[in-house]
């Protein structure tokens, strides 16, 4: 075997250790970040405050996707990795300078002008605020603090494409927690200095903002990564990464839009909607984060590399592999918090200003989200493959039909669900959506399932009814879970998540689930299906 095989084949086998170190380094920073939220809650009472600091947050938090965390790291990668391949690491590093250069330069231009629209930003996507007095003008001075979040995030996330692309997954995944560690010493230590307290939030983020670029700055350095200053020329590379880029942006923007769309409708709901809805989504984006996001950033660098090897039966096993990890741990996710959305919103967040009136409005959420929480993982690997073919319209389409669709169960829904509906339909767009990406991939002859997917897909749903049933027999004495005190609440929540993951695990052990498929994809007489025809 030549050493280029060798070194291709060992960081193919490494993929599961991957996973696991991301993970474990997300988990690590999605604990702070309820830790983050539990402080906000306590700290902040529900109302015009909270729901004009998570309008102003959410804005830069939402767009840097578009900027280098999402789209342009999508196509920066698989362009990266085939210079590297084809044209050696000298001329692939001048590739990173010169983009690294754009880069700051476009960040710069929409910083500015972000922080300059930011009266008409608030007007368009939370028009329900001109409603209560203060409120628009409360959330356009927080957003003129947030929104140079957008330059230092983004320039974070374009190290972190760098680092990922040599397979060196660690330092980005552990870049959220610095911006929550800013953010929980902003609540408890900068906030009564404030005049306006939600004001220390604002100036948190970019706190946190500028901790997370100098981690990645160190972290660059250290492996001999950081860019060096270049001039900004329109290479032949550089533009295919622009043209990519735009196609993606455009997917992206997409996806993006319908959160904005959610936000436009929650604008005029019952005051505190937008804060409802925001800790709802941390609580779906928990496993989504560590489980789709997770997959998606170590998947991606192997699935370039594929691709451009033209190895389809390798791309079908890395794939395959992603999505049955992904699925299997996001559906038990998905059921636990279906019927334990009261127990989570209550022991999570309800303390100091969160009342139990928060908590109960905050669960019909959580209920609504639990449903797209398996498409929600899956969508994030399954347009990673379509990035990794440098394919990203097909996604873009793909996602221009869900946000239609989840536009218009907005109007049905809402009506009748309030905020809970929004999420509802977040939940219908997203499985809609993975499920368009997977018929495609496979459609186009990019991905050929394991033919035991049926098999393996009864099981799992076996054993997500085992403890969904289980669950629901456990709360059959119903808890008061709003009245009851914190500890209370730690302890039978905690009896819950784990007696309910042992049913699960058990049902799968007791039906025979092939626990030896979870192990790294490698193209041998085990997976004959692979075998190239």
């Amino acid at each position: 075997m030549s050493r280029g095989t060798a070194a291709s084949g060992e960081r193919e086998s490494n993929l599961l250790a991957a996973l696991l170190s991301v993970s474990s380094l997300t988990f690590v920073s999605r604990v702070l970040g309820l830790l983050r939220d539990v402080t906000i809650a306590a700290v902040f009472a529900v109302g015009l405050h909270s729901d004009a600091f998570f309008t102003a947050f959410k804005i830069p938090n939402t767009l840097r996707r578009l900027t280098a965390e999402g789209a342009f790291s999508n196509a920066f990668v698989p362009v990266f990795n085939e210079a590297r391949a084809t044209v050696g690491e000298r001329e692939a590093a001048h590739l990173r300078d010169v983009v690294a250069s754009w880069l700051a330069i476009l960040l710069l231009v929409i910083a500015v002008a972000g922080v300059a629209g930011a009266p008409l930003l608030v007007a368009v996507i939370a028009p329900g605020f001109a409603a209560v007095e203060g409120k628009a003008e409360l959330a356009t001075a927080l957003l003129r603090i947030t929104f140079p979040y957008i330059l230092l995030i983004s320039l974070a996330a374009f190290g972190g494409a760098v680092l990922n692309s040599f397979g060196r997954f660690a330092a980005f995944a552990f870049v959220p927690a610095l911006l929550n560690i800013a953010l929980i010493a902003a609540a408890l230590v900068a906030a009564p200095f404030f005049s306006e307290p939600i004001h220390a939030l604002a100036w948190g983020v970019v706190a946190g903002g500028l901790l997370q670029l100098a981690w990645q700055a160190v972290a660059m350095a250290r492996h001999g990564l950081l860019p060096r200053p270049a001039l900004p020329r329109l290479t032949p590379a550089v533009r295919r990464i622009s043209r990519l880029t735009a196609q993606g942006t455009l997917g992206v923007a997409i996806a993006q839009l319908g959160i904005f769309v959610s936000l436009i409708f929650a604008s005029f709901l019952e005051q505190g909607s937008v804060t409802w809805l925001y800790f709802a989504d941390r609580m779906m984006e928990l496993p989504v984060g560590m489980l789709g996001a997770a997959l998606a950033v170590i998947a991606l660098p192997t699935l370039s590399r594929q691709s451009a090897a033209a190895s389809t039966a390798a791309f079908s096993a890395t794939l395959d592999w992603s999505l049955r990890v992904a699925l299997l741990a996001s559906l038990p996710a998905a059921g636990g918090l279906a019927v334990l959305s009261l127990p989570v919103a209550a022991t999570i967040f309800q303390h100091g200003s969160y009342t139990p009136h928060d908590s109960i409005q905050t669960a019909r959420a959580i209920a609504a989200y639990s449903w797209g929480v398996p498409a929600l993982v899956l969508l994030r690997i399954l347009a990673a493959g379509f990035y990794a073919r440098q394919q990203p319209l097909i996604p873009v389409t793909v996602a221009t039909v869900a946000l239609a669709l989840t536009i218009a169960l907005n109007f049905v829904l809402v009506p009748h669900m309030a905020h809970a509906g929004l999420a509802l339909a977040v939940a219908l767009g997203a499985i809609v959506n993975a499920s368009s990406l997977a018929w495609l991939l496979w459609a186009n002859g990019a991905y050929e399932p394991d033919p035991a997917w049926p098999q393996h897909l009864l099981k799992m749903f076996a054993a997500l009814a085992a403890m969904v049933a289980f669950l629901l027999w456990f709360r059959e004495h119903e808890i008061p879970w709003t009245a009851m005190g914190a500890g209370t609440r730690v302890w039978e929540l905690g009896v819950c998540v784990l007696s309910g993951g042992a049913v699960y695990l058990a049902t799968l052990q007791a039906l025979g689930w092939p626990w030896e498929l979870l192990r790294t994809p490698g193209i041998d007489a085990r997976h004959s299906w692979l075998r190239p025809r």
